[in-house]
Order: C-alpha cells, then sequence, then structure tokens
C-alpha cells in the first residue's frame, strides 16, 4: 500500500512539477489601524466652577443705653425667706429689637441678686426687699442692667431697684406684711450701656 501511494505521488509529480505537498500558513490578514481617541480638551477657564466664597459675617447692632427691658420674674421671692446675696433668676419677656431686627430673644437669662431684705416685723412695720440688676445674658453677650431709666452719678450700673417702690401701687406692699413676689411677675429695666449684639439667630 505504501509502495502504491508513493508511486502516485511521484506520477503526480512529474505531471505538475511545481506542485508541493507542505501545509501553506494561510496568509496573514491585514490588521486593522488601532483607533487613536482624541485627547481630552480642557473647559474654558469661565465655564470652572467658581470658588466658595466666605460667609458674610453677620451685621452688628447697638442696642442702646437707657432702653426698656421687660422682664419677668423666674421664680417666687418673699422678704420673709429672702437673705441678703440671694441670687434672683428673671427671664426676657419680650424680644429686644434694634431698627425692627430683634436681637434677644424672650426666654433669654437675666440675673440679679437680692440687695437688702427684712421680715416683717411688730408694731405693723412691712417686710422690705430690694434687688439690683446685673445682666441679662444673650448668647455669649452680657447686656448691664439698671433699675432707672437714666444713669443716677458716675455709674448706675447694677443700681437697686426697691420692690416696695415698684410694686407697693398694685398691692405686693401692705403695712405689717411680707413682701412677696411671684413667679411670672413682670419687672421693667433698662439697659445700662451701649451693648453691640448680633441678630438673633
Amino acid at each position: 500500500m505504501n509502495r502504491t501511494r508513493i508511486g502516485a505521488l511521484a506520477l503526480l509529480g512529474m505531471i505538475y512539477p511545481g506542485i508541493t505537498f507542505a501545509q501553506q500558513s494561510p496568509a496573514p490578514q491585514d490588521t486593522p489601524a488601532p483607533v487613536i481617541a482624541p485627547a481630552s480638551v480642557p473647559a474654558p477657564a469661565s465655564a470652572a466652577a467658581p470658588a466658595s466664597l466666605p460667609a458674610p459675617e453677620k451685621t452688628k447692632l447697638v442696642l442702646k443705653e437707657g432702653s426698656d427691658v421687660q422682664l419677668k420674674f423666674a421664680q417666687n421671692l418673699t422678704s420673709h425667706t429672702a437673705t441678703e446675696g440671694d441670687p434672683v433668676n428673671l427671664i426676657l419677656a419680650e424680644d429686644l429689637t434694634v431698627d425692627s431686627v430683634v436681637v434677644a430673644k424672650a426666654g433669654d437669662k437675666a440675673v440679679g441678686e437680692v440687695s437688702h431684705a427684712k421680715r416683717a416685723g411688730m408694731m405693723g412695720r412691712g417686710g422690705e426687699l430690694n434687688i439690683r440688676l446685673d445682666y441679662l445674658k444673650v448668647g455669649d453677650t452680657r447686656v448691664m442692667l439698671r433699675g432707672t431709666k437714666d444713669k443716677t452719678g458716675d455709674d448706675a450700673t447694677g443700681a437697686t431697684v426697691a420692690l416696695t417702690v415698684l410694686f407697693g401701687p398694685i398691692g405686693l406692699v401692705k403695712h405689717g406684711k411680707e413682701i412677696e413676689i411671684k413667679e411670672g411677675t413682670p419687672l421693667k429695666v433698662f439697659v445700662a450701656n451701649d451693648t453691640t449684639l448680633p441678630p438673633a439667630s
């Protein structure tokens, strides 16, 4: 069999002298040219996001000396038990405004202390009770207070508010009786010095 195959191949070689029987490699195919993506074009400067600007500072407003401040007591107080030096707690009853802008909100705390106290005594002597106003706390700022509209003397900051005078007309002081101040009782005082404040947040 092998001899017959070899003979047939030799015969074909004689008939077609250029033929070869080696397996031919397939012709190389054309390689497609690589696709090059266009380079990124930077956005023009005008299209860039604007740089963030610092937040503007709040405008400061001046609460003038002598301005009315409406407070109310945040505790009960009586000449029967009060002693000199006792703290007195009050709160702002109404918003404070400057040019129609709120600079202190109702509920802000005010601080004072008992400057004089005496119980009712014999022979019909009535009790006595005075307090000294110190300040209204607005944020981190202390608004100094006084008990009179105008300054009396060189410095009326913390001037004594005599409750026997302030509240006598409305019946809180009675002959031979103790002075009793109920929680929520109003008290009108005044700003002692010009004070710069931001608008209330």
